[in-house]
């Protein structure tokens, strides 16, 4: 019993910081690209066969 006693707020914490980052992420907007997005679907760059 003791050992929960340690180990739920640690996992509480943890998850936490993880959300923390998470929130952060989202709101210095690291997710949005969609310029690089709509480029990369039309460019033949990015082919499965390489250049020679």
């Amino acid at each position: 019993m003791n050992v929960l006693a340690f180990l739920i707020p640690v996992s509480l914490i943890l998850g936490g910081v993880g959300l923390l980052f998470f929130v952060y992420t989202v709101k210095t907007n690291q997710y949005d690209d969609p310029e690089g997005d709509a480029r990369r679907i039309l460019s033949d760059e990015y082919d499965d066969h390489p250049k020679q």
